[in-house]
């Protein structure tokens, strides 16, 4: 039988190829159980190891001796060893065991939320989950936790620098679930409204067999992000979402939905009455500083509104007829809407008249030419990646069996480009 002594050896002297690492790994996989039994003396051994160098080894060992209830003071030693091991350890050498990978990377962010320091877990698993994945297409199970930790550290624009990423393939459909909500999050964090919204909407798009909560929780979100960026919520959902989230969202969520009700009917008054009655549960919810965000895009929806009927407009009119306290709280509004390119307008300081003006944009710039290149670049990878999905998908055999068994309920075109035959 090996022991921890002979296992440190082979370690040492396993590590250098390709070729030595697979007998390594066939090693500790034998030696796994003796290695759990061991755990409470393998952190000396660690000692002997350079995770630089014996990247997989000292994986094995660390897993082991990690495995057990931890307490605050061995998690204080325990953060600084992972940490270190997380930033410089190889990535084709903790690849050969990626669940243990995976669940050393989530036990380290337990401990550091143990130890209430979320900030101190932001860099090292944003290695951990560059080291993980394959591609920057690929969605981990690293990418939740990591997504956790930048929100309760709020390092949101550590957290952006991931979801810039297009995911297009996914290990666990919760991974997807948890990405898209605390990347949402993130998104509406540092007011990136827009991609928020499609995040959230992945969410609650998303195919699944029963609700769950992670979608509950999106939909609440979604529909206050889609008023304040939009202005607006659609109350039907797209024909492609399940039906499980097409049966029980709206109910789950009917303080949101007449919220937003309450919202189209462009009262300012109505909608603060409202938001009042039901405060308690937004604020059960967080959700209540979303809210309050909807209550001021009612105020710059109207304004807009003004725009399409008036070319001058004195801000004591506009906070007349907007609903605002004051013409110095409309000219504040006027001012963000200019400065977030909502509105074109100038105002007048002297007799303080606003007035009106068209788009400037002539869309004929080499910026605005670039943007549109990159856009149609962008679409052109995604529509091979379609593609290829859909020739993947066509022959594999699960779905052509469902198509095989449903052939019968639908007329020959509906299945034109699948197979007559199948193998059942």
């Amino acid at each position: 039988m090996a022991t921890a002594e002979s296992l440190v050896a082979k370690i040492q002297g396993l590590s250098g190829n390709a070729v030595d690492l697979g007998l390594l790994s066939i090693h500790l996989k034998k030696a796994d159980e003796v290695l759990h039994n061991e755990s409470t003396r393998l952190l000396a051994f660690l000692e002997q190891l350079d995770p630089t160098l014996h990247s997989l080894g000292y994986l094995y060992f660390l897993e082991a001796c990690t495995s057990g209830p931890v307490t605050n003071e061995q998690a204080r030693r325990l953060v600084l060893i992972l940490s270190r091991f997380l930033t410089c350890c190889v990535a084709d050498q903790i690849r050969l065991a990626s669940e243990k990978f995976i669940a050393i990377s989530k036990r380290f962010k337990d401990q550091v939320l143990m130890l209430d320091v979320p900030m101190r877990g932001v860099a090292p698993l944003l290695e951990a989950v560059k080291k993980l994945r394959s591609s920057s297409e690929h969605l981990t199970a690293l990418h939740p936790d990591f997504l956790q930790l930048c929100l309760l550290a709020k390092c949101y624009k550590t957290g952006l620098s991931i979801l810039e990423d297009d995911i297009f393939e996914v290990d666990q459909p919760r991974d997807f679930f948890l990405y898209c909500y605390y990347g949402g999050m993130i998104c509406i964090g540092q007011k990136h409204f827009q991609k928020a919204l499609e995040l959230l909407h992945n969410v609650v798009t998303a195919p699944m067999s029963s609700i769950n909560a992670i979608a509950v929780e999106a939909f609440k979100k979604y529909i206050l992000v889609s008023l304040i960026q939009n202005r607006q919520f659609s109350t039907s959902l797209p024909k492609y979402t399940s039906s499980a989230a097409q049966r029980n969202l709206k109910t789950l969520c009917q303080p949101y939905m007449e919220l937003a009700s309450s919202y189209s009917s462009g009262k300012v008054s109505e909608l603060e009455t409202y938001i009042q009655t039901n405060s308690e549960k937004f604020e059960s919810d967080n959700n209540l500083g979303l809210v309050k965000q909807v209550v001021s895009s009612m105020y710059k929806r109207n304004i807009q509104r003004l725009t399409q009927t008036y070319l001058t407009l004195s801000l004591q009119d506009i906070a007349k007829i907007v609903q605002l306290s004051s013409p110095k709280e409309a000219e504040m509004h006027v001012l963000q809407m200019i400065e977030d390119g909502e509105i074109y307008a100038t105002i007048n300081q002297k007799d303080g008249m606003v007035r009106f003006l068209e788009d400037p944009e002539q869309y004929k710039n080499c910026e605005m030419i670039e943007h549109i290149d990159s856009s149609i670049q962008r679409i052109m990878i995604l529509s091979k990646k379609l593609t290829a999905v859909d020739e993947l998908l066509s022959c594999d055999p699960l779905y052509l069996a469902k198509a095989g068994r449903e052939r019968q309920r639908f007329d020959f075109d509906d299945f034109d480009p699948v197979p007559q035959k199948f193998n059942i």
